[in-house]
């Protein structure tokens, strides 16, 4: 039911593996009659984005390749993924990359039954790391006392992300700007976010790790002479970027998140501990999209106006730039939540275990399926004065 709410390449790469939950059907001929650009806003979370995936993969199988992807952490690996390949390789270049970081523990059934469960598995991570993700930094055993300067002040060195995303994101292509992409990262001296957009400047591999450079667990990535980190912790869920953007255009957004804003009294520490990252990171998306409602409200409210102006008064400079506040675009909001699966704590982040990515990235391809076969945006009344419209 929908809600409105008044509210390339290296040669000699290795064969991809697919992983897909189920198998990808031939690729919709045309694009299917949409309300405006499609924007896909990719929230950060470490393994919790396999759930972007598999939203990605029912979007393309319903034929809707996004004009636009923003994303930020995690999301901004996945985002590159994306709009660094030409379409008919994203999904085989998202496949190769979750198969790269998915940790194998086929016994994981066993730690349950003894109450560990993924205990071990996520223990393993945060002592080894990921091998083509992040490794440990020996700087940092010591205690991380000794200055070593912001970029390897941290417990990892994100090293092999690099050679990762080198060899998964043609940048060449990325740098065309044939699907734009928009990766938010926060500077570690300023304090201010900082959107680092390809229709602005060429981007690179440091520009990706910059926007996934969360402390102290990753060190910051200089850009421009300037250290950069996770925007996570600045603004987790971009979608502002896209709500804020000039010129604006009728658009439909799909934004993805995979922190739950509201949730059960925690009993626990660790439930505090869950509870605590979910409020942290889902960055008040409501409030965001609350606010853009009345910013959008007002800039049609201003047109509205600007239309009851006498003729001979519109051409005035000074009417005229009132005027230039106004606008008449729609956005529509496509609301995706990934569900909480059974058993997570406040370790899900680094669940990079093979269930964890499966049950997560079908959530998100089952969730993304309904939404698209309810297609909401088609038939909801639209208030002409609103600028905003929300589907949950």
């Amino acid at each position: 039911m929908t809600t409105t709410r008044t509210h390339p390449r290296r040669a000699n790469r290795q064969r991809t593996r697919t992983a897909a939950p189920s198998p990808v059907p031939d690729l919709v001929i045309g694009k299917p009659a949409l309300p405006g650009q499609v924007v896909l806003v990719l929230q950060g979370g470490g393994a919790l984005g396999a759930y972007q995936v598999g939203v990605y993969q029912a979007l393309h199988e319903a034929g809707i390749e996004p004009d636009w992807v923003i994303g930020t952490s995690i999301g901004a690996i996945n985002a590159a993924l994306i709009s660094g390949n030409r379409p008919e390789d994203r999904l085989a270049r998202l496949n190769e990359f979750w198969h790269r970081v998915e940790q194998q523990w086929p016994v994981t059934g066993l730690f349950d039954w003894f109450g560990l469960g993924n205990f071990l598995p996520n223990f393993n991570t945060v002592a080894r790391g990921i091998p083509a993700f992040f490794k440990p930094n020996q700087l940092a055993i010591g205690g991380g006392k000794a200055e070593v300067g912001v970029e390897s002040a941290s417990y990892y060195s994100t090293a092999p992300l690099r050679e990762t995303l080198n060899d998964l994101v043609d940048f060449d292509y990325l740098c065309q700007c044939k699907t734009r992409l928009t990766v938010g990262a926060v500077n570690a001296c300023s304090g201010h976010m900082r959107y680092f957009d390809n229709r602005h400047e060429p981007l690179n591999a440091d520009h990706v790790m910059a926007s996934g450079a969360l402390p102290p667990a990753f060190g910051a990535i200089r850009i421009d002479g300037e250290p950069y980190w996770d925007g996570g912790i600045y603004s987790n869920t971009p979608i502002e970027a896209v709500l804020d953007d000039k010129p604006r255009r009728d658009s439909l957004i799909f934004a993805v998140n995979v922190w739950h804003q509201t949730g059960p009294e925690p009993a626990s520490i660790w439930q505090v501990m869950s509870r605590q990252k979910d409020i942290q990171y889902a960055s008040r998306a409501d409030s965001h999209i609350a606010r853009q409602k009345q910013i959008h409200r007002l800039r049609h409210v201003i047109r509205e106006l600007y239309q009851q102006v006498p003729r001979n008064r519109q051409t005035d400079a000074k009417v005229k730039e009132l005027a230039s506040w106004g606008c008449g675009t729609t956005m529509h909001v496509a609301h995706l939540l990934a569900p909480r699966v059974d058993g997570e704590d406040h370790t899900k982040d680094i669940d990079f275990t093979s269930a964890g990515i499966h049950a997560r990235r079908s959530a998100g391809y089952a969730d993304t399926m309904r939404m698209v076969e309810r297609s909401p945006w088609k038939t909801a009344t639209v208030d002409p004065m609103e600028g905003v419209i929300e589907h949950v």
